[in-house]
């Protein structure tokens, strides 16, 4: 069996290749562990790489900054059986502002749009803390703003079945699962906001809220695979991102999850969702790829 795996900015992003290999390398070891031989791309053109080399493999995998990722993942769609979110689904939660949108009129709890004051200025469409700050600056082209929410900053990372595409053959009803509950080490520098890694898993007080919340997030949007949805919990937990991609919280998460995150992902995209994994203790995780237990 064969598997392709792509992370895009291991080629094209110095500032956030040691994330991209990262998160890369955990997703190699997991499939080299349940049998797979894993197939990357040789050089720098994801297009071509994908249309080469996914055809001759099982299964597939695309890893990319969310503005880019619905493309490459509808030239993966087409040439193997992909593991990750569907191309439409990716395209919808690309653009932070319309998903806060979409989001508000299914009664979950987004950010409130601010026009004045103290506020988060970010891309409408962007990837992970790039281009994010505290301001009270009008938002410039191609972006927007948000009400400021101090709290606690975590995300949850879910694991959902398939919902479309293959949906006659994979479609089995299962619900979608939490794969834990983490931290994020949020650093703000002169009013940019930093991201640094973080800790998992949690359980908080308000950990079945956030996961709540998160699973109804990957409903909405209509998301497969592995989704890393963003919170901020205040008094209740706010959305503040939704990536349809497998997120660096992975690194930390293989690292005390029993079950192997590749076969996860294989069984997920067949319908057959877990009611529950595993954990083994908790750690520390750097977005480089640095893991220490607590």
């Amino acid at each position: 069996m064969k598997a392709f795996l792509a992370e895009y900015t291991v080629f094209h992003d110095p500032a956030l290749a040691p994330e991209g290999k990262a998160m890369l390398d955990v997703l190699e070891g997991s499939f080299s562990r349940c049998g797979y031989e894993v197939v990357k791309p040789e050089q720098g053109n994801l297009e071509e790489e994908i249309t080469r080399l996914a055809p001759e493999c099982d299964v597939g995998l695309v890893i990319a900054p969310d503005p880019l990722l619905a493309r490459f993942t509808r030239i993966l769609e087409g040439r193997t059986h992909n593991l990750g979110c569907d191309s439409m689904s990716a395209a919808v939660c690309a653009n932070k502002e319309k998903t806060g949108k979409i989001l508000t009129a299914h009664g979950i709890r987004v950010p409130r749009e601010a026009r004045s004051g103290l506020r988060v200025v970010k891309p409408i469409q962007g990837c992970g803390a790039q281009g994010v700050r505290l301001s009270r600056d009008s938002p410039l082209a191609g972006e927007f703003a948000q009400e400021y929410i101090e709290g606690e900053h975590c995300s949850v990372s879910i694991l959902a079945g398939r919902v479309v595409g293959e949906a006659c053959l994979y479609f089995s009803g299962k619900p979608p699962i939490a794969l834990a509950l983490n931290r994020q080490d949020i650093e703000i520098v002169k009013g940019a906001f930093y991201y640094r890694g973080g800790e998992t898993p949690l359980h908080p007080s308000w950990e079945k809220e956030a996961v709540d919340t998160a699973i109804r997030t990957v409903g909405v949007l209509g998301c497969q695979g592995y989704i890393g949805v963003d919170l901020v919990v205040d008094n209740h937990p706010y959305v503040v991102d939704v990536n349809p991609r497998i997120t660096t919280s992975l690194v930390g998460i293989a690292a005390v999850m029993e079950e192997e995150i590749a076969d996860l992902l294989v069984r997920a995209s067949r319908g057959d969702v877990p009611s529950e994994v595993h954990h083994q203790g908790r750690v520390r995780f750097s977005k480089g790829g640095e893991v220490v237990r607590l």
